[in-house]
Order: C-alpha cells, then sequence, then structure tokens
C-alpha cells in the first residue's frame, strides 16, 4: 500500500550528485577501515582488553551502516523514485537508523570506559570486565532497535509527484516529529553530554599524573579535542537542522522546502563518522598500528596490551602508575 502525500513540490537534483559522491567515497574508505578495526579489536579482546569489546561493536555498527549506503546511492541516482519493495525501504531506513545512534552509544561506552580507568582505576576495576561489556553492549543494541522498531512497523513508502519516495518526505509527518525530538535527546544531547564530562575528567587527572610528560599530556589534550570536534561535526549539525524541521515543518510545505538542502547536506555529513572512528579509537595507538602491520604484512608477532594504552588503546597513560596515584 503506497501512502499519498500532499502536493509539495521539491526539486531534488542535489540528491543525485550528493548523496552517491558522498556515500562512495565513505564505502570506499570505512569498508577496509573497519574490517581493520573490527580485526584489531578482536586480537584486543584475546589479550582480555574489555575496550576490544565497545570498539568491535562500534566496527560493527559502522560497518553495517555503511553496507546500507549502496542502496540509498541507487535510490539517489534514479531521481529519487524508490525501485524496490515497500519492506525494503522500511527496512533500510531502520537500519540507517538504529545504526547511527549505536555507534553514538558505543562512543558513549568507550568514554565511560576510559573515565573508570583512568579517573578512577581502582573503585571500578572489578565492573570494567569483558563481562559487563558484553552485557552493556548487549542492551546498547536492543535500545537502539526497539527505540527505531516503529520505523518497521510504519508504511515508508510515499507517492510523492508521480516518484515513490522512501521515509524522508517533505513536509515531514507528525509522528516523526515527536519520534526525532526523543532520539536528538537521548541519541544525540546525552551521549555528547557524557563524552565531553568524562573526557573534561580523564584530561584533568592526566594533568596532575606526574608519570606523564607535557609532550605526552599535550597529544592527550589534542586527542581528545579531536574526538569531541569529529563527534560535533558529523552529528550535531544534523540534529539541529532536524530538530528545526521537527518542530517547524509538520504540514508546512514552505518550511520544508527552505529546509531541505541544509537537511540532506548535514545528512551526508554523519556518515564521516564511520571514517574517524577507525582511525581515533584504533589506528592512533602503538598497540593499534602495531596489529595493523600485522595484518597488512602477515609476519611479526603480534603486540601485547601496552603499559602506555590504557586510554583508548591509544597511547600514553600508564597503566601503573596511574593506579597507583
Amino acid at each position: 500500500m503506497i501512502n499519498i502525500n500532499e502536493e509539495c513540490p521539491i526539486n531534488h537534483d542535489i540528491d543525485q550528485y550528493l548523496f552517491p559522491v558522498a556515500y562512495i567515497t565513505v564505502i570506499i574508505i570505512s569498508i577496509p577501515t573497519n574490517c581493520i578495526s573490527l580485526y584489531v579489536s578482536c586480537l584486543q579482546i584475546k589479550k582480555k582488553n574489555e575496550l576490544g569489546i565497545y570498539l568491535f561493536n562500534l566496527s560493527f555498527a559502522d560497518l553495517l551502516y555503511t553496507l546500507v549506503l549502496p542502496v540509498w546511492v541507487y535510490y539517489s541516482l534514479n531521481h529519487n523514485n524508490w525501485m524496490l519493495s515497500e519492506h525494503v525501504c522500511s527496512l533500510v531506513a531502520f537500519l540507517l537508523h538504529s545504526n547511527l545512534y549505536s555507534s553514538a552509544g558505543f562512543l558513549t561506552c568507550i568514554s565511560l570506559d576510559r573515565y573508570f580507568a583512568v579517573v578512577h582505576p581502582l573503585n571500578f576495576s572489578q565492573i570494567r570486565t569483558r563481562r559487563t561489556a558484553i552485557i552493556v553492549s548487549v542492551v546498547v543494541w536492543l535500545i537502539q532497535h526497539l527505540s527505531n522498531a516503529i520505523i518497521l512497523t510504519k508504511n515508508e513508502l510515499f507517492n510523492s509527484t508521480g516518484d515513490l519516495t522512501c521515509y524522508d518526505v517533505f513536509p515531514m509527518e507528525q509522528w516523526k516529529s515527536t519520534f526525532n525530538i526523543i532520539h536528538i535527546c537521548i541519541g544525540h544531547l546525552l551521549p555528547l553530554c557524557i563524552m565531553v564530562l568524562c573526557y573534561q575528567r580523564i584530561f584533568a587527572a592526566v594533568k596532575k599524573n606526574q608519570a606523564t610528560g607535557d609532550r605526552d599530556k599535550q597529544k592527550i589534550k589534542q586527542l581528545l579535542l579531536t574526538i569531541i570536534v569529529s563527534f560535533v561535526i558529523s552529528f550535531t549539525p544534523y540534529h539541529v537542522v532536524l530538530f528545526i524541521r521537527s518542530v517547524g515543518e509538520p504540514k508546512n510545505c514552505t518550511f520544508a522546502k527552505n529546509m531541505f538542502v541544509p537537511y540532506k547536506l548535514t545528512l551526508a555529513l554523519t556518515s564521516i563518522n564511520c571514517i574517524a572512528d577507525p582511525f581515533l579509537y584504533c589506528f592512533v595507538s602503538e598497540a593499534g598500528r602495531a596489529d595493523v602491520r600485522t595484518i597488512l604484512h602477515c609476519r611479526g608477532k603480534q603486540t601485547e596490551p601496552s603499559e602506555k594504552s590504557i586510554f583508548m588503546m591509544t597511547a600514553i597513560i600508564p597503566t601503573s602508575d596511574q593506579e597507583n596515584v
């Protein structure tokens, strides 16, 4: 059954150029880097590093998101005329939303894990286990899939000006307005606040640690800022525009036309996160780079967990010294 959308003609030409270029670029870079990140995280899990479990799930969520993008490229190249079934449309929309917010969820888990490891290494050492990480990861997946399950119950195909539009219909439906605002608060603002707070406290603890040199402290500061900036650039513009749409757009065609281009640009921007994550959370560390070299050259012994990799497998906070502070 096809929904009949009220007449609201919008020029979709930007879609035919923006999404194929953006998404194909992301696909080419994201698939190999996240596959390598998956393998590196498996090596870390074998070394009894609970952080590897969160990294594995983060890479898996990014990879699943990336694997759905070719369908959206095909849709865009076809002038936003959906040629597949109604059920495939709902499934693709569900997977894009679920994996987008699952990625944010696991980024939050990583920040909390590093906060406990660096700021409270003794108080929370017993819960920083692989068992806990597995349970938390399952909960994150369940929350994201259940919170987005409503998409699977809706018919997301719309007959708009003669073409079949999938999910992103303009103007926005009323139920999506409420749905989006909830996701903005829980799926973006909450993770962002947690990450900023955790990383601020982490750097404060590192700054007081006399065992960490000034040069290493500067590296950690730059890394923390890069992580936050990357998250903000990837997700915040999209959620700001989405919030504006959700508040002002339902049943307002003129407003929808004005928000169309900003929405599409910021939506494409969210996919950059799939490229950034492997580099910020895997390839930056000495241990991670050594594991990558092992994979690429198929030789050399696997690295042992570094004493300097307590922070996100990234380098540079001495574990034993930090725990004795």
